[in-house]
């Protein structure tokens, strides 16, 4: 994403640093999409006694709708909180990571145009930080639940008041271990998806900056962040609706039992459930994320 000279100037703690600043713009940015995937991917068929009752949600526009006239406009930034927290941490380690490890498996010497497989592998290396992920994993987990909270009849309170509520009552109710709750394909869902968005990022810049006319600009950045996510969603949609019904839906064995479940109900077409508003969001977000990530990089090089 950058080539080796500016690379050299800036530590890890200050990559680490521009990378959690760049996920935490865009995920405050982005939430609302993100609350209207998860409504999506949790959605399933509901059977009355006389026929299948219509759903609640219906696209990504109609969703949002939705949940703004029945909850509140705040209600589609639910789980911000614990959003950030995971974006700082995670995000500042996976995109923090991503240009020395690709330099560690070319060599620090290397010269010339970097192949697509070792983008690829250097995201997967950085997507499986597993100790990254593991402490990450319980802000997920909140911020899934508060997300999948929606409108509760008369009488009924919320099971959480906000994050902090919410982790004490999951570890109060469920045990400590709750938090670590869809572990499994969370780690799968990282790893498939920052290979996808971190290498097609890279690539699709690399590629547009060889044709004339061309220059590392913010149009350039902007062409390549679409790009990132689409090849994230795309590759990723089937487990990220796996870990989402996991985390927001306590009822789940396991990550096989979750997905022959869905498989068997509701079709494989269920793990593209959400799809648009998942792009809408992984597009959006790799779009902001990598434009403040090439914006803040470049304040800190000038």
């Amino acid at each position: 994403m950058v080539d080796h000279a500016v690379r050299s100037e800036i530590s890890f703690p200050g990559r680490f640093a521009i990378s959690a600043i760049a996920a935490c713009f865009a995920e405050l940015c982005t939430i609302p999409l993100d609350t209207t995937k998860v409504r999506l991917q949790l959605q399933k068929k509901a059977i009355t006694v006389d026929a299948i009752a219509a759903p609640q949600y219906r696209g990504m526009l109609g969703t949002v709708a939705t949940i703004a006239r029945e909850e509140g406009l705040a209600a589609l930034w639910k789980g911000i909180i614990p959003g950030l927290h995971r974006q700082f941490l995670y995000g500042g380690l996976r995109i923090g990571l991503y240009e020395p490890v690709k330099s560690f498996y070319v060599g620090d010497y290397y010269v010339g145009d970097i192949s697509l497989s070792k983008k690829i592998l250097a995201g997967l290396t950085t997507g499986y930080c597993a100790i990254a992920i593991a402490v990450a994993n319980p802000t997920d987990l909140v911020k899934v639940r508060l997300q999948a909270e929606g409108k509760l009849p008369v009488g009924v309170s919320r099971c959480y008041s906000g994050a902090l509520n919410a982790y004490y009552t999951i570890i109060r109710q469920e045990g400590l271990g709750a938090l670590w709750t869809g572990l499994g394909p969370n780690i799968v869902r990282n790893a498939i998806i920052n290979a996808a968005e971190l290498a097609s990022y890279d690539h699709v810049k690399q590629t547009i900056l060889k044709i004339p006319g061309f220059s590392d600009n913010v149009f350039t950045h902007l062409l390549a962040g679409l790009g990132a996510g689409l090849f994230g969603v795309c590759i990723g949609s089937p487990v990220d609706v796996v870990k989402s019904r996991m985390m927001g839906d306590s009822t789940y064995k396991s990550t096989l039992d979750c997905f022959i479940r869905t498989l068997k109900t509701e079709g494989p077409l269920a793990f593209y459930k959400g799809f648009f508003p998942n792009f809408g969001r992984l597009g959006s977000w790799n779009v902001i994320m990598f434009l403040t990530l090439e914006q803040v990089k470049k304040f800190f090089t000038r």
